[in-house]
């Protein structure tokens, strides 16, 4: 990995976001691509790691939002709205190699965990068979998320990249009813893993609760996403308070429903579901009656009436193990005639029972944590099935350790998840306090979204997604973590040039009387890097080396002189935000003078004028550099315009004792609208450099 050390079994100075994905997504990598507009690049460094990049930048609950330094600023990057963005803009097909016949494994279940399993041993070149119970490939996230939630069309991308390299997926086939582990080791499959999922809802022991208007969790959010179940009129009761619960009552009120209370134990504010789910669930409607407990289902003349609830004190007890306490003095009545029961979901024990693996006393499976494999030789699991609920990226984390026990396997090696498995991801040091106050404060790109009346009357996607100018000014406001200056501290000359120019007063002076730069909180806007008299900063972020070396490549490729009518020119602009979008990339690049080569730099405040004097030194025959009007409210760096202008004045004078004309440099600063349509913009600075002709 670019820009850490190891550290016995870790990988330290990761960035924050990383750290916290549970599947350790390069988050930094795929932001600063879509922030230069490379979506199709930031897609592909996605599906480095992870097949579900649809399915992710959609449902995820963005455990990386809550790890981001930003947040202590002004708000976290919405970086599960970009993922959505790189893969709704962007294409990047997976690149597996050829798959070796000899090592088969099939993958029972076709969610989270078991396509994740899938994906990391096909790309290790095995042989992989998805067999699903049911008729659509996609697991939990395809049959039982909500619509509104999850459209079919994002689960539906990433299943046609799995299929595009090898993985064969059949449906409507079952273990233990269609088929057995002896079936398939006959079948010359080596190994087998179990990602089944938690598929029997659960419910209570209640009075009523055998009533036909009774309904399971996921019973219900099968019926009303497959099989157009209606719910018209109805006032429903659903009891819990988790995720699951939320999608219930919200699918409910899109069945129908004249009324939706939820009944849950917890207490305002102490639900398990996300705050997100709780508050769009408000703003349909949902009553929510905190702090009861189920007492019983009333039944009327063969109709359920309601739910009789007693007050819950508490949810945990001592030792934090589930164990309510109620007060039996305080009773209540929840009215209703349809309840539905969302309180937790379990393995069905009798699938594993049929195919023969064995399960506990407690219909648990036998299971080693540590190998990931059953009692069964060559028998492994993943996901829910052995990790208990969660969410689908927790459950992908749980899949990729069974591909690496897996494929050692299949070596003849033993796995231990504890000592050979992916290493443990050491963040950064959060952001000290005199950085962050001088880090400019950009408002979050909210994600459209559907208003509650609109959401209501369907299972229309709630979100909308950004659009890609919206993506790109999102990705903006990303901190590059430990991806900025690096101080070569041997070169250094303790001449403090750089402590003068950082706005974010990332260089101080030690105990020693040393400079040092804090290399962590360094913020990336490149201003020290062309100041340096020493060129003792080096710059880590990509960007940034990939313009120096397109740089002299772009003016190489030029045609020469000699065989050229008009004079070369070298467009070196900012790359970021409006020089990102299709305005400038699709209307000027893809249209521009053949004299003409475009260089983008990750900032205008990163050309340095060692870069313009190069080009002229290769030949070009005019150089502009444009940057923005001003250092907008969208544009995170500060003082970059100004620094750019000054360094413009110094290439001036320094062409001017090189004997070149005044007219052969410029430097422009250009609005949005103007950057839109660039090539009418700056028609009149071409058309000067023309009338100079070849030097």
């Amino acid at each position: 990995m670019p820009n850490s050390s190891r550290q016995k079994n870790g990988l330290s100075n990761v960035p924050p976001c990383q750290a916290g994905c549970p599947i350790h997504q390069d988050v930094r990598e795929y932001l600063r691509l879509i922030a230069v507009g490379d979506f199709n690049r930031s897609l592909e460094a996605i599906r480095r790691n992870n097949p579900l990049a649809s399915v992710c930048g959609t449902i995820c609950p963005h455990y990386c939002e809550d790890e981001c330094r930003r947040q202590i600023i002004d708000e976290p990057l919405s970086i599960r709205g970009l993922k959505r963005a790189a893969a709704e803009y962007g294409e990047a097909p997976f690149h597996a190699p050829a798959a070796d016949p000899r090592k088969k494994v099939a993958v029972i279940g076709s969610g989270p965990a078991g396509l994740l399993a899938a994906f990391d041993l096909a790309m290790q070149g095995i042989n992989v068979t998805v067999f699903e119970r049911e008729t659509l490939v996609g697991g939990t996230p395809r049959n039982y998320i909500p619509l509104y939630r999850l459209p079919d069309e994002a689960v539906d991308r990433d299943i046609e990249a799995l299929q595009k390299i090898g993985i064969e997926f059949k449906t409507g086939i079952e273990l233990g009813t269609d088929f057995n582990l002896e079936d398939l080791k006959k079948d010359g499959f080596k190994a087998v893993v179990l990602a089944v999922g938690l598929t029997a809802g659960l419910s209570l022991p209640i009075p009523g609760a055998e009533h036909k208007d009774v309904l399971k969790s996921l019973q219900f959010l099968k019926a009303s996403k497959r099989e157009g179940f209606r719910l018209d009129g109805r006032e429903v009761i659903v009891i819990g308070g988790g995720n699951v619960a939320m999608d219930v009552a919200r699918s409910a009120v899109r069945c129908g429903a004249a009324k939706v209370r939820l009944v849950c134990l917890e207490a305002e504010g102490k639900m398990p579901a996300f705050s997100w789910e709780i508050e769009e669930a408000r703003e349909e409607g949902v009553e929510f009656n905190c702090s009861w407990g189920p007492v019983g289902i009333r039944i009327r003349d063969g109709k359920i009436a309601g739910l009789e609830v007693r007050e819950c004190i508490s949810v945990f007890d001592g030792r934090n193990m589930f164990n309510p306490r109620f007060n039996e003095q305080k009773r209540g009545f929840i009215p209703g005639d349809t309840v539905i029961f969302s309180i937790g979901q379990a393995l069905d024990p009798e699938t594993v029972r049929r195919a023969g693996v064995p399960v506990d006393s407690r219909s648990r499976l036998e299971f080693n944590p540590v190998t990931m494999e059953t009692s069964v030789q060559g028998v492994f699991a993943c996901g829910e099935m052995v990790t208990g609920a969660g969410t689908a990226v927790k459950a992908m984390a749980s899949g990729r350790k069974v591909a690496l026990a897996v494929a050692a396997y299949l070596e003849g090696k033993s796995y231990s998840c504890s000592a050979g498995g992916t290493p443990n991801f050491l963040p950064l040091p959060s952001l000290e306090a005199d950085v962050a106050t001088n880090v400019k404060k950009i408002p979050r790109q909210k994600i459209p979204v559907l208003s509650p009346g609109e959401r209501r009357a369907d299972f229309s996607p709630v979100e909308k997604g950004y659009t890609m100018a919206m993506a790109v000014h999102e990705s903006l406001r990303c901190l590059g973590c430990a991806g900025g200056a690096r101080q070569i501290v041997e070169k250094c000359a303790n001449c403090l040039t750089c402590l003068r120019t950082c706005p974010y007063n990332v260089p101080v002076i030690d105990e020693a009387g040393k400079l040092l730069i804090r290399e962590h909180q360094c913020q990336a806007c490149g201003l020290c890097l062309t100041v340096c008299p020493n060129l003792a900063i080096e710059f880590r972020g990509l960007n940034f080396s990939e313009a120096e070396e397109k740089l002299e490549r772009e003016i190489r490729a030029m045609p020469a002189s000699a065989n050229r009518r008009a004079p070369s020119i070298l467009l070196l602009t900012c790359g970021l935000g409006d020089f990102a979008l299709p305005g400038f990339n699709e209307g000027f690049i893809k249209n521009k003078p053949e004299n003409v080569a475009v260089v983008k730099f990750p900032c205008i405040s990163k050309i340095d004028t060692i870069h313009i004097l190069e080009a002229f030194k290769l030949g070009v025959d005019g150089v502009i550099m444009a940057g923005c009007a001003r250092e907008n409210n969208l544009c995170p760096f500060q003082k970059t315009m100004s620094w750019a202008g000054q360094r413009a004045k110094r290439v001036r004078y320094l062409l001017d004792e090189a004997g070149i004309e005044e007219g052969r440099f410029a430097f422009i600063r250009l609005s949005p609208e103007e950057i839109a349509r660039f090539g009418g913009a700056i028609g009149e600075v071409l058309a000067k450099m023309k009338e100079l002709g070849k030097r």
